[in-house]
């Protein structure tokens, strides 16, 4: 696979990540099998899918914990992402919790989920309002002193976030929901300025939250439990609006002879070699897929098309 670094200076990854959350937390969880997310996982490296990303808050503690399982003894073959900063409570509520102290108490227990000694790419899973961003980025760097952690990077952030906190380490990466009915990041100035910067974006739901892939109809594609029924998107009127997307890339993936989900991939890749999307899966085949998307080139008119869709109805969250 093509690779990218994360940064000027930061490791090389494959085009395309692995987002981990959904193998064991808010995407269908009755039907999470853990021995087929570590065959996932596995199946990710050899195919230079390196990029594994994480965060505590996924189960809570639940995922971190699945990913440091299946990475044991494979730790050297991944690029191994994580984050702190979200906090959840038992009623699944997230909040945002920035302060240095438990920062520093993330990345040693994270640590110990993940079993290694350190991880790849630490971030900021969202900027606490109630703390000073340079507090809590002066913690991440102190996990990189420390030598447990390589590289830091934010989440969902704006330009001037990211200067903020460049002033005090560099920043690595940007995560940002990012897709074909997702385009904050061109019109918020973020692609713009991590292009400038030399800072990988990593778009996370690059699928639409699988909506893309044109597997998502009606409220009954979704299973049981799934915390998309209760997403904006996801209402009944809103899928039926948003098929006109999903129409568009369908016609120009048979065109190509490939699949929705590898035009809406490389459709983000496109927008520059910084751009890493992280699509989540615990299917093989998914994977297989999502994977070769890295090898799509898409013709100007393609891209011209995809470029003019109309925004999705309703907001994301």
């Amino acid at each position: 696979m093509n690779t990218t670094t994360l940064g000027d200076d930061g490791p090389s990854v494959g085009r395309i990540g692995l987002g981990c959350m959904g193998m064991s937390w808010a995407y269908d969880e009755p039907g999470r099998d853990d021995a087929e997310s570590v065959r996932v996982i596995h199946r990710a490296l050899d195919l230079g899918v390196t990029l594994i990303d994480t965060a505590d808050a996924y189960g809570p503690f639940t995922n971190e914990y699945l990913v440091g399982r299946a990475l044991a003894g494979h730790r050297d073959r991944a690029v191994l992402a994580t984050k702190a900063g979200l906090v959840v409570d038992g009623t699944r509520t997230m909040h945002r919790n920035g302060r240095p102290e438990h920062i520093a108490a993330c990345i040693d227990a994270s640590l110990l989920r993940l079993r290694t000694d350190h991880v790849d790419l630490y971030q900021l899973h969202r900027v606490d309002p109630a703390v000073p961003l340079e507090e809590s980025w002066g913690a991440m760097a102190e996990a990189v002193q420390a030598g447990k952690a390589r590289a830091l990077g934010l989440s969902e952030v704006t330009v001037a976030e990211i200067a903020r906190a460049q002033a005090i380490h560099p920043v690595a990466s940007v995560q940002s929901e990012a897709s074909l009915w997702s385009r904050d990041i061109q019109d918020n100035g973020v692609l713009a300025h991590t292009a400038a910067h030399g800072i990988a974006l990593l778009p996370f739901s690059p699928l639409g939250r699988g909506f893309l892939t044109g597997a998502i109809r009606t409220t009954a594609d979704l299973p049981p439990g799934d915390w998309r029924h209760g997403n904006p998107r996801f209402q009944p009127a809103e899928i039926h609006a948003n098929q006109r997307l999903v129409d568009t890339v369908r016609t120009i993936a048979a065109r190509l002879g490939a699949t929705p989900a590898q035009v809406a991939l490389a459709w983000l890749l496109a927008l520059g070699p910084h751009i890493v999307p992280i699509p989540g899966t615990k299917n093989p085949a998914r994977l297989n897929e999502n994977a070769a998307a890295a090898d799509l080139s898409l013709p100007d008119d393609a891209r011209k098309e995809l470029d003019s869709l109309p925004a999705p109805a309703t907001a994301r969250y």
